[in-house]
């Protein structure tokens, strides 16, 4: 009788919404030998990444490349265009909006934070309402989470510009990319915003550790009035040394060798492409849990998330012990329920390199946990998303 060990056998199912799996074009791109970052090569490299990401942005603008989180922008985003005491109109539409609203009291600014129920996104009429109501303009900034990971809600941004446009308000447009970007269709440019946010681990194809300030002329205009300390995050210095492929402090070497070809391949397939994928194999989740005959955390259409899908377990269920289920016996990890949805939810992510075997792959392994941790459910989820993908 063979001994039991802690070997598994086959690759490891990482369907966390982020950090994603890593393409092997991307892994073999990072390894490489580490070269002067204030070399002609690494220049070169530097200034073709930095001009191209403005694709994946959607702008003819600059974009700010930090060695950071998606945190770190999250700051950066605040720093750089506002000053202390200024009100500010935020969303809670789950974690995520939650600590970025968090930020902003540390950094003594006046926020207004919109409650919700972290199952739908933020309604365009509240916008209009606050921004009317505003009759004195005092409020600086409209803080957004585009996809709130935590919950797999979408807000819809496009409503939300053309609401911010219809009462004529002047404040800034902050949006939160960080688990849409490159998944989900986003337009800086079409869509006015001043300062989008975004992260490397997602759908950008790469590790942590890289984050992303895309802005606007107008938030380059609020940089030169925002009295708030900064140093690591300033713009200024950043956009100084870019122009030559530098930057003011050792960069993340070997993950920008990794988004250049990230953006090979974002590019090569398309991004309206890549968007359709996304939608693809979303949509197929949702099948799926539907016809396991569970909820999903998202109440309105309109505003699923294509990069991941929260999906909640039945009252007396815990999340937390179903995904501990699934990686013990099946090797593949879930996102875990955060803060006010803890073990009520789980989380399938379908973002970045992702295809349909490996889709059915990780329906598989949640239909074949739901059985094993006697959760009630219905069976043919993966039947149903099969029927739909082989169309």
């Amino acid at each position: 009788m063979a001994k039991s060990n802690s070997f598994k056998a086959g690759r490891h199912f990482l369907q966390i919404p982020g950090p994603t799996n890593l393409p092997d074009r991307v892994l073999r791109a990072m390894d490489r030998a580490i070269i002067d970052h204030r070399g002609p090569e690494f220049a070169e490299i530097s200034k073709r990444v930095l001009d191209r990401i403005k694709q994946v942005f959607k702008t003819n603008n600059p974009v700010v490349m930090f060695p950071g989180s998606g945190t770190g922008a999250w700051e950066a985003a605040i720093v750089n265009t506002l000053n202390p005491g200024d009100k500010v109109l935020m969303f809670e539409t789950g974690q995520f909006s939650s600590l970025w609203s968090e930020i902003a009291v540390k950094f003594k600014l006046d926020v207004d934070l919109v409650p919700g129920d972290w199952r739908s996104g933020v309604d365009p009429k509240i916008v209009v309402q606050k921004l009317s109501d505003d009759k004195e303009k005092k409020i600086k900034a409209v803080f957004v989470v585009h996809n709130e990971t935590s919950t797999g809600v979408a807000s819809r941004i496009g409503e939300i510009r053309k609401a911010i446009d219809s009462v004529n308000h002047p404040a800034l447009f902050m949006v939160d990319t960080i688990s849409s970007l490159a998944s989900i269709d986003f337009r800086h440019d079409e869509w006015k915003v001043d300062v989008t946010v975004g992260g490397s681990q997602k759908g950008l194809l790469l590790p942590p550790g890289l984050s992303f300030n895309a802005v606007s002329p107008k938030a380059l205009e609020a940089h030169k009035n925002a009295t708030m300390p900064k140093h690591y995050w300033d713009w200024k210095p950043m956009l100084e040394n870019n122009k030559n492929g530098f930057f003011p402090f050792t960069p993340a070497t070997t993950l920008v060798y990794g988004l250049d070809e990230a953006i090979n391949m974002l590019l090569e397939e398309g991004l309206e492409n890549v968007f359709a994928r996304h939608q693809r194999h979303a949509h197929a989740t949702r099948l799926a849990v539907k016809a396991w005959g569970l909820e999903i955390l998202c109440k309105n259409e309109n505003e699923y998330s294509n990069s991941l899908t929260a999906v909640m377990l039945p009252e007396g269920h815990d999340a937390d012990n179903f995904r501990k289920v699934v990686l013990d016996e099946y090797d593949m990890s879930l996102g875990m329920g955060l803060n006010k949805v803890k073990g009520k939810v789980f989380r399938i992510g379908h973002l970045g390199d992702f295809n349909d075997l490996m889709l059915m792959g990780t329906l598989s392994g949640v239909e074949m946990g739901l059985n094993k941790a006697k959760i009630p459910f219905k069976s043919g989820g993966v039947m149903a998303a099969i029927e739909y993908l082989s169309k």
